[in-house]
């Protein structure tokens, strides 16, 4: 049995949580929050302080973190394969080389494994424009995501200064998709395939103009976007914009010999962002336990794992089921 830490327990926490009761070869160890463990309510896992981590390091084959990619992930990456075996969902692709060689260092030293940058996009996603562009190296590829909620868009919203609660939607362009489909050779900027809707619920006393200032101008989330701003009540938001559904589309539009079109199109189309991006990270929880076997140390990102290492079934299983 592969033994399991979860450390942090939002959306995703809890996604994998459920994700981890589907797969016969885990067995969660227990979860370990910031929060007092008698107040979080768990689907039926032990709830421990953060300390108390440390205290489990013989009994604990990978750590599973879910924190936001903002603040979090940064420093508990590598705060936690210092000791551990980890998988985490970063997904500030801008900054995913910086976060990438921090955590290979910090592996490499004490002689854990790391995947980092696990899930939809960055991960399968990842996967799939490096096969189109690998297959058809004579084209062009573009990835649309949406329409639904941005978990790390939103979260990045609630830790700005006056945010009681926020939810922000991701929009595709679904014109240039059409154009792209039809095998149109466009020169896309960021602006032009998606625009961002935010649904903000303010503190009491909050400046509004301040905020909405702030959110449009934020690098790597917002500033390179048409971002639109709904300040609404926190009635409205739970009422309305508490549902996580999500999805996206990489869409690589080549040609082969004598300018023959060939398109390569990938798409999800989920009613939960979490529990999707839970159960890719609980798949490469596998892979790191395997890595880690076979004193593959340091950082990893999808492109790295053979597709096998993410299966509980046997190499012969696999080629006589799935070949």
């Amino acid at each position: 049995m592969i033994k399991v830490a979860i450390v942090g327990y939002g959306n995703l926490g809890r996604g994998v949580e459920r994700s981890i009761k589907q797969n016969k070869d885990m067995e969660l160890v227990g979860i370990f929050t910031r929060r007092a463990p008698e107040t979080v309510k768990t689907e039926g896992a032990k709830a421990y302080t953060m300390d108390h981590l440390k205290q489990k390091k013989g009994e604990i084959d990978v750590c599973i973190l879910c924190g936001g990619s903002a603040t979090d992930l940064p420093a508990q990456t590598p705060e936690w394969t210092h000791l551990f075996n980890t998988i985490d969902s970063f997904d500030t692709h801008a900054k995913i080389p910086e976060h990438f060689a921090k955590v290979d260092q910090v592996a490499k030293s004490n002689q854990t494994t790391s995947i980092i940058s696990t899930g939809w996009d960055p991960g399968l996603f990842s996967l799939n424009r490096l096969y189109a562009q690998s297959i058809l190296p004579v084209g062009q590829t573009n990835t649309f995501w949406g329409k639904g909620v941005s978990q790390g868009h939103s979260d990045a919203l609630r830790r700005i200064e006056g945010i009681l609660d926020a939810t922000q939607y991701t929009i595709p362009n679904k014109e240039v998709i059409e154009k792209l489909k039809a095998g149109e050779n466009l020169d896309l900027t960021t602006r032009d395939k998606h625009y961002r809707e935010c649904f903000v619920v303010l503190e009491e006393g909050a400046n509004a103009e301040k905020i909405q200032e702030e959110i449009i101008s934020m690098p790597n989330y917002f500033a390179d976007y048409d971002t639109k701003v709904h300040f609404i009540s926190k009635a409205e938001l739970d009422q309305n914009h508490k549902a996580m559904p999500h999805g996206g589309t990489v869409l690589h539009a080549g040609t082969t010999h004598d300018n023959t079109k060939q398109v390569i199109e990938y798409n999800l189309q989920l009613e939960s962002n979490p529990e999707f991006t839970a159960s890719v990270l609980v798949a490469y929880a596998r892979a790191c336990v395997r890595l880690a076997k076979e004193k593959q140390y340091g950082a990893f990102t999808v492109l790295d794992i053979a597709p096998k290492y993410l299966s509980n079934r046997t190499d012969e299983e696999l080629r006589k089921e799935l070949l």
